[in-house]
Parts: structure tokens; C-alpha cells; sequence
């Protein structure tokens, strides 16, 4: 199914400003939630573009654009915290009571976020990367050092660098890819929430209140997640390496893994048909 950019474009009013979304599909079709993840110039089309049509065959599938990002209107408050907020707000408008969610890199967190504290809003969940602590890595990552740079100073060719990270094919950063993202990164809400979660200032704040806090991280908490979850990731992934996914598998109680070789970050993008047959049959 083609889905345009233009026509799947929706508009919802809230109380801190417009939330956007892209909707595609039957309305007769089962919910579908789509959740992008971060970095410059990220936005949900852009993350599954791509998937979108398939998505579209089964599902009433619905991309939103998190606060923040340089689409919808940005709330003022942490990242991950605003999309977590947008989603429960986006679900109620709609009067969606529960749906699947598909969710990349931080959206999986969000995700995992909502599955733990609201589980009655997630039936179903597919992460694509980013979930769990780096068991076996060094954290930061190579990839997350390289948005730091970016956030504190950005330029285009730390852009290309981060880009180039994401991937296994480096012919999948074209041209055409690093100009559309370099535009979106110098929005004044993008380069805003960048800097919010990555600029090395941020970064040993949340280290900070990480040491400081008596709550304990999400990742020590997936055991409260009731439903289903698919955990989807790329082999090379230099952003969030797949020893990551190792304490999620051994802790959510109903969990499976699929690594894809020969793949990054960006599973939904250099995996695109193998990842969507098994994301479609996890969901069915």
C-alpha cells in the first residue's frame, strides 16, 4: 500500500500545543502504534517511511510525532518524558483503550516505559534496539559518543559521521539523506532536545540524578511487563550493541529476541522486508 506524506497527515489539538501524527489503514483494521526514536533530525515518517505501507495492509497504523522534534509542538519537558506523556494523550483523544506499538531506539524505551506503568494501554510490543543496559559494552557507545559531539557542537560533518554509525551499508547515507536530516537537526526544538539528551552537560546531569535517585532505573523494572515483546535487533549495531538485549530477554516474562545480521541501528530500514514478516507474525 502507498501511503503520502501529505494525505496521512493529522493534527491533534492539546493542552501544550498541536500534536501530529500520520494515519494509514482501514479503520476497520486493528490498531497499530508506531514510536520513533532520537537523534538529529529524526522524525516518525522518517523512521518508517519505509514500513509504513505494509504496516497499513493489516493494521490501522498511526506514526506519532513525539514533542519536541521539530514536528509536533514541543511541551518543554524531557524527551522521553514528553513521549511517553503524548502517547497516553494521542491513545485517549482517539479513544484507542489498548494496541501493539512498534518501537525504535528510544521509542522502544517509551514503550517498555508505558508497558510497565500504564500495561493496560500495550497488548503487544516490538523494540528495535536501545532497550537495556550495556551489559558488555562500554557505555556510552561508539554511537551515543558521537551524538554528544553533535549535540554540544553541531556540524555536518559530525552529522555524517553519527549517520555512518547507524548503519552496516554506508551506501544507505546518501546525499539526499544528509541534507534532509541536516536540515531538520538545525530546527530550534530539535537542536533544543538534542542538547537536552546527549550534550555532555545533560548527559552528567541524568548520571547525577541516575546516582542520586531511590527509584530504580526502567531496565530493573521490565519485569513488570505483562505483555508480549518482541526485541528486535541489528547485529553491528554501534549504538546500542546487542549484548543490550540480553538482561531485557532474561527479564520481560514473555520475551523473544530476533537479531538481524549484516544490520545496524536502523533494523526497520536495512532489514525492511525480513524485519516486517516478523514483526507481522509476532502481531498476528
Amino acid at each position: 500500500m502507498h501511503v503520502d506524506y501529505e494525505d496521512s497527515k493529522r493534527e491533534l489539538e492539546c493542552d501544550w500545543g498541536v500534536l501530529r501524527y500520520h494515519e494509514a489503514g482501514s479503520p476497520d483494521a486493528p490498531p497499530l502504534i508506531l514510536l520513533h526514536g532520537s537523534g538529529p533530525g529524526v522524525t516518525g515518517w522518517r523512521n518508517y517511511r519505509g514500513n509504513v505501507g505494509t504496516f497499513a495492509e493489516h493494521f490501522h497504523t498511526y506514526i506519532v510525532e513525539f514533542p519536541g522534534f521539530g514536528v509536533s509542538d514541543s511541551d518543554g519537558g524531557f524527551p522521553v518524558l514528553s513521549a511517553g506523556k503524548s502517547v497516553v494523550t494521542f491513545m485517549r483523544a482517539l479513544g484507542l483503550e489498548s494496541a501493539p506499538m512498534i518501537g525504535n531506539s528510544m521509542g522502544g524505551v517509551v514503550g517498555i516505559n508505558l508497558a510497565i506503568r500504564k500495561p493496560e494501554l500495550v497488548s503487544k510490543l516490538v523494540t528495535i534496539g536501545g532497550v537495556g543496559p550495556n551489559l558488555l559494552s562500554p557505555s556510552p557507545s561508539e554511537g551515543i559518543r558521537l551524538l554528544q559531539e553533535m549535540a554540544d557542537a553541531p556540524d555536518r560533518d559530525k552529522l555524517v559521521r553519527w549517520l555512518r554509525a547507524m548503519v552496516f551499508d554506508p551506501g544507505v547515507v546518501t546525499d539526499e539523506l544528509i541534507e534532509e536530516r541536516w536540515e531538520a537537526a538545525t530546527h530550534p526544538d530539535a537542536a533544543k532536545t538534542a542538547r537536552d539528551m546527549y550534550g555532555s552537560a545533560a548527559f552528567a546531569m541524568q548520571q547525577q540524578f541516575l546516582a542520586a535517585s531511590e527509584e530504580p532505573p526502567y531496565w530493573a523494572r521490565m519485569g513488570k511487563v505483562q505483555c508480549p515483546v518482541l526485541l528486535t535487533w541489528g547485529l553491528d549495531d554501534r549504538v546500542s550493541p546487542p549484548d543490550m538485549s540480553l538482561a531485557p530477554l532474561r527479564m520481560i516474562p514473555d520475551a523473544q529476541l530476533h537479531v538481524f545480521g549484516n544490520c545496524g541501528h536502523w533494523v526497520m530500514i536495512e532489514a525492511k522486508e525480513a524485519f516486517e514478516k516478523a514483526v507481522l507474525g509476532f502481531l498476528s
